[in-house]
């Protein structure tokens, strides 16, 4: 399909890519805008999975105080340069981060820092549960278990919740698309939650 310029021009007002690369879209897409847009996030995704492996040494600590001053969030981020640590968006990406850690009380920060004996502990309440609704086939058991861990992920993990401002994506989501915009790897290194009164 022929791929006019007019369309070119539509897609990079509303992606900001390049002209080759929202030609490129376009022309994948068959000149179907919406699809062109999600090819073209698609390959932002890819890049940025591509620097989430460099290394993250500068950034900020974010804090966050609740009305009132009985909760507040201590939030270290990273990023690879200073330059990006001082922009707006970064800034308020961890804004951002600080808000969900306040509201939503994650435990932590992905399903690969919680520790094995709490996912075995979680394991057994939800077997022992399914063993008193009745008799399950295994192969059934296993995918409730596993459902139920999802469910478990989402609720503890900071990277697996879904983000307060826009619940259609994940926190995971918003730092991907951090990474493909500023041009550098995004790290959530650190956090802590205060809350007057609470028992470590």
């Amino acid at each position: 399909m022929e791929v006019s310029l007019e369309m070119i021009k539509e897609l990079r007002e509303k992606t900001g890519a390049g002209v080759m690369d929202a030609k490129r879209a376009l022309q994948e897409a068959n000149g179907d805008i919406e699809k062109a847009i999600l090819i073209l996030r698609e390959k932002g995704i890819v890049k940025a999975a591509k620097k989430a492996t460099r290394v993250a040494k500068e950034g900020i600590i974010e804090s966050y105080i609740h009305t009132g001053s009985k909760l507040g969030v201590l939030l270290e981020l990273n990023c690879e340069t200073d330059f990006v640590a001082r922009t707006d968006e970064f800034k308020n990406l961890a804004k951002d981060l600080c808000l969900q850690i306040a509201g939503m009380n994650p435990l932590y920060i992905s399903r690969e820092d919680v520790p094995q004996e709490v996912l075995e502990r979680e394991k057994n309440i939800y077997l022992a549960q399914l063993e008193k609704e009745g008799n399950k086939p295994p192969h059934v058991i296993e995918k409730i278990v596993s459902g139920r861990l999802e469910k478990f992920f989402e609720e503890v993990c900071l990277l697996e919740q879904p983000f307060v401002k826009n619940p259609e994506i994940k926190v995971k989501d918003l730092i991907m698309e951090a990474i493909s915009k500023l041009g550098e790897n995004i790290v959530i290194r650190r956090f802590t939650r205060y809350v007057v009164g609470e028992e470590e």
